[in-house]
């Protein structure tokens, strides 16, 4: 794909009104349109505690718990509403916990042993790609 100047994407835009709107100050806003899609799903077993305690996960855990050592899913989705749907089928696949689930930006973080988390993403991303008919990515895992 070529770079376009600043220019070029006006001209292109505009069209017929470009030589009108020269000299002029114009403001561009980005919208992000979001599609059916599962854009990032990934699987990590982490030993180190400060990961953990970054995202935020050491959290709201009664007193004597710690999940330092279990495996971590991360999914995220758009339209971000989907992940109450992901998170749904994400308990009832597997015996995970929902560490973080973010409405608004269409952020889920999974905990639980290594097996039960990879089951629960691996679930997830299939419902959505073949009972949804979202648009999926792979699944990685570190």
């Amino acid at each position: 794909m070529m770079e376009m100047s600043r220019e070029e994407l006006l001209e292109k835009i505009f069209r017929d009104d470009f030589e009108h709107l020269k000299g002029k100050k114009l403001r561009m806003t980005r919208v992000r349109v979001p599609g059916k899609e599962v854009c990032m799903a990934h699987v990590l077993c982490p030993t180190d505690p400060s990961i953990y305690q970054n995202l935020g996960l050491h959290i709201g855990v009664h007193e004597g718990e710690d999940h330092t050592g279990e495996a971590i899913g991360m999914i995220r989705f758009t339209p971000w509403e989907a992940v109450a749907v992901a998170a749904d089928v994400a308990v009832k696949s597997a015996h995970v916990e929902i560490g973080f689930m973010d409405r608004f930006c269409g952020s889920l973080i999974l905990t639980g042993g290594l097996a039960q988390v990879e089951t629960a993403v691996e679930e997830v991303v299939r419902y959505f790609r073949e009972e949804l008919g979202f648009r999926t990515c792979e699944i990685h895992k570190s």
